[in-house]
């Protein structure tokens, strides 16, 4: 495993922390897309079905069990804690992810490494990752108050998936990884997806102002 991979794991995993610091301290999950976190859920699941059929190491067993668990129960947390849900922002966090789990499938079933269960599954994870921040990013569009651990949760998110990147750069040419079609592809959509983001994100930090995203 190098740098960029562990920094990413890393990453990815500081912002599920804080994610579940803003719901269990603050008993809050304003500004937090629940499309998002049940796309993130059903990602996790269907991408770490080998659990039960391969072992690589200990780590990588428990870096898929913390994020199978930790995805579960922040969905758990946004619909049915008694006080955590009545602060969601259901009214703004209206995008169809359905069209997103649809059409995921879809590709997975014409777009796939082999023809298996597991194997199609796998890639339905990956497409569906891709797009999955999308409603979490239309809802910070229409949030006219986006606290600090909500716009550091989604940083952290897009800063995973920018080192993952980094990773695979250095795997082709350091380790002469053969391209991996569907992950890099799909990645690469999910970094530029973070793009605008990032943008008015160190603008915001910059300046010290509170982050505005344009509608």
């Amino acid at each position: 495993m190098n740098l960029f991979r562990f920094a990413g794991d890393m990453t990815h995993l500081l912002s599920v922390v804080v994610l579940l610091l803003k719901i269990r301290k603050m008993k809050s999950c304003a500004g937090i897309s629940l499309k998002t976190q049940e796309l993130y859920a059903i990602v996790f699941i269907t991408r770490y079905l080998d659990l039960f059929t391969k072992y690589y190491s200990l780590y990588n067993s428990i870096m898929k069990l913390v994020f199978i668990g930790t995805s579960v129960g922040i969905v758990w947390y946004m619909r049915y804690h008694k006080v955590v849900k009545q602060t969601y922002s259901k009214t703004e966090d209206t995008f169809r992810h359905y069209v997103l789990i649809l059409a995921s499938f879809v590709l997975a079933l014409l777009v796939h490494r082999s023809l298996g269960v597991i194997e199609v599954l796998w890639a339905f994870s990956i497409y569906l990752e891709a797009v999955a921040i999308l409603p979490q990013l239309l809802l910070l569009q229409r949030s006219r108050n986006i606290d600090n651990l909500t716009v550091n949760y989604v940083f952290l998110l897009g800063a995973y998936r920018a080192l993952y990147v980094f990773n695979w750069v250095y795997r082709f040419f350091v380790e002469g990884v053969k391209v991996r079609w569907i992950p890099w592809i799909s990645g690469l959509v999910q970094t530029a997806l973070y793009a605008d983001f990032f943008y008015y994100y160190i603008k915001s930090w910059r300046n010290h102002e509170q982050l505005k995203l344009p509608e």
